[in-house]
């Protein structure tokens, strides 16, 4: 029990040096459940031989431990008075450890030293230890919070980090994605949400005209999108077709108004919220692999497009095709469970509120955590003309 109490208290107890909180001490009852003489006379043997290690433990170790001291309470069994320990009590986290040292048992899951070391060094850096700042940090990888402590004390001499995107930050250590990752604690520690400072990141959009009558033109057919940059389409779509994979929309078929837009991922609705002609498209449409990274894509992209966008770009809806459960099993011979690496694709507990009826019943069968037949159909495994097809009928039925 004192090791268990030590694992959830000791960030508490490790900055109450630091003035963040009080001292933590550490106290746990002793007595087995038994608060009479009478329960302990109906008690077995084994309320008697826990009272034989107890006394012999008290010997060997709570005398020779300071900040340590055993609350004890008289206790009649059989018509004799025993002075009987009722709580054992640590004065701190130090007494608390040197006490399950003493009792030689395995050592604490806490390095108390490595935790001590990392909250003096918070606050040398300027940042009051917490309990959540000392977890986070404690759980860093010791190359990590090298890199922590290099932004902490690079920072103060940066005030303008303007002239630098997120991952050209020339902090030592620091690499292209470690911002990303653990930004939000540096936030914390420093008060300066880095991220947010930065030059932003232009989002460059690659995508394919596909209206037949452009088509016929021979003009260019593949072209780039870049946030901010002075740009033309070479015609305004009234569909705008998001898919996942390159080749899907370097050979999607001719649709009429219709430009094929990349999604690139997860990153999918950062990039292209931004984007005008996107918002102000009439249709805007996702097609993506059937699994549990193509349903949260599509989730949050419906999710970023319902809301309008500071400029004043309106809300959008956003549609699906080939993402159903009819599709599920009309394309279930093209079923994987092994992604590219040839390792297990896992199933996902993630919640999405933002897919149709149809589109959960696909997800939740793909992403289970219990059988599943396969857990991904890519897109690229669907015949284009197929899609086409579906993406006109989607079109003529939304308008």
């Amino acid at each position: 029990m004192l090791r268990n109490k030590i694992e959830q208290k000791w960030a508490e107890a490790v900055c109450a040096d630091y003035g963040t909180n009080g001292p933590i001490p550490f106290s746990v009852p002793l007595r087995p459940g038994l608060s009479s003489g009478k329960a302990i006379e109906r008690a077995d043997g084994s309320w008697y031989e826990w009272h034989t290690t107890w006394r012999s433990f008290d010997l060997r170790a709570i005398r020779k431990t300071a900040g340590v001291q055993i609350i004890r309470k008289p206790v009649t069994i059989h018509g004799v008075t025993y002075d009987l320990p009722t709580t054992l009590v640590a004065e701190n986290i130090g007494a608390a450890a040197e006490l399950i040292s003493r009792a030689q048992e395995e050592p604490q899951a806490v390095d108390l030293g490595r935790a001590r070391s990392l909250a003096a060094s918070l606050n040398a850096a300027g940042a009051t230890p917490t309990a959540t700042t000392l977890k986070a940090t404690y759980r860093l990888t010791d190359a990590d919070t090298a890199v922590l402590f290099a932004a902490m004390a690079w920072l103060p001499a940066h005030p303008d980090l303007s002239a630098w995107t997120a991952r050209q930050l020339p902090i030592p250590g620091m690499h292209s994605k470690w911002l990303e990752t653990h930004g939000g604690l540096l936030q914390t520690v420093t008060g300066r949400e880095v991220r947010a400072e930065v030059r932003p990141r232009l989002a460059v959009v690659h995508l394919t005209y596909v209206d037949p009558d452009y088509i016929a033109s021979e003009k260019r057919r593949h072209d780039a999108w870049t946030t901010g940059d002075t740009h033309d389409l070479a015609y305004t779509p009234r569909v705008v077709l998001i898919v996942e994979n390159r080749d899907c929309r370097l050979w999607f078929p001719p649709v009429e108004n219709t430009v094929v837009v990349e999604g690139n991922g997860k990153a999918a609705a950062a990039l292209l919220a931004e984007i005008a002609w996107i918002r102000t498209a009439e249709h805007v449409i996702y097609w993506g692999d059937i699994d549990a990274d193509g349903y949260a894509i599509l989730d949050r992209l419906r999710a970023t497009m319902a809301i309008p966008t500071p400029d004043g770009l309106p809300a959008k809806a956003v549609h699906s095709i080939l993402m159903e459960a009819t599709d599920l099993h009309h394309y279930a011979d093209h079923g994987v469970n092994h992604n590219k690496a040839g390792r297990p694709i896992k199933p996902s507990s993630t919640r999405l509120a933002h897919l149709t009826r149809p589109e959960s019943t696909a997800c939740d069968a793909v992403a289970t955590a219990g059988p599943a037949r396969f857990r991904r159909i890519e897109q690229e495994a669907i015949p284009l003309r197929q899609a086409a097809a579906r993406l006109e009928a989607l079109i003529s039925t939304r308008s």
